[in-house]
């Protein structure tokens, strides 16, 4: 299942109607509790779209609130649920402060470009954002076809997939891998 999820909608029911930019951990922390809240009412594996496009401002503090604690829930061995996230409509200050959070704490995300297009961006090694795009430009590769699909590429397919897969990256549909932003 897929789901859409208006970052500045969320702000405007939880903070307030007429504001537009993440700023303060208050906010940050309110706003991730709705988005929570979201994802708790699905129950089911779900593919969420989190778009920032009408968000002014995002801090440190709210960056870290909403993108990292949010990857590191649904990451996590005991998360609450099988949630993958895209990132959307992030402008360059958006990713300066998302990218000073998730190198501090080790992360990486999914981020869709205004083209569809898509690629991964926080803390990677180099064999984990090569195997990354092999998945993502094939759509969907079975798992006996994995080691072909992989030709070429540094390091244990089976162990690096297990981390993508597992940071979110990638999911897993019966026999095959998607890459989060492709289109199988």
């Amino acid at each position: 299942m897929i789901t859409h999820i208006d970052l500045s909608s969320v702000l405007r029911r939880t903070v307030c109607e007429l504001y537009s930019n993440l700023v303060t951990r208050p906010t940050g922390a309110a706003v991730r509790g709705e988005i929570e809240l979201q994802l708790t009412e699905l129950r089911d594996r779900t593919l969420t779209v989190i778009d920032f496009t009408n968000v002014g401002l995002l801090d440190f503090s709210c960056a870290d609130e909403v993108v990292a604690k949010l990857l590191l829930r649904y990451g996590a061995v005991d998360a609450p649920g099988e949630a993958y996230f895209l990132f959307r409509g992030l402008s360059e200050s958006h990713l300066d402060a998302i990218e000073s959070v998730l190198e501090r704490h080790g992360l990486a995300m999914v981020l869709q470009h205004a083209d569809g297009g898509a690629e991964v961006f926080g803390t990677l090694t180099k064999v984990e954002r090569e195997v990354w795009r092999a998945v993502y430009d094939r759509g969907k590769v079975s798992v006996a076809d994995l080691p072909a699909a992989l030709e070429g590429l540094d390091g244990n397919t089976e162990g690096v997939m297990a981390s993508l897969r597992s940071r979110r990256l990638v999911m897993r549909f019966d026999d095959a891998y998607v890459a989060v932003g492709a289109t199988p």
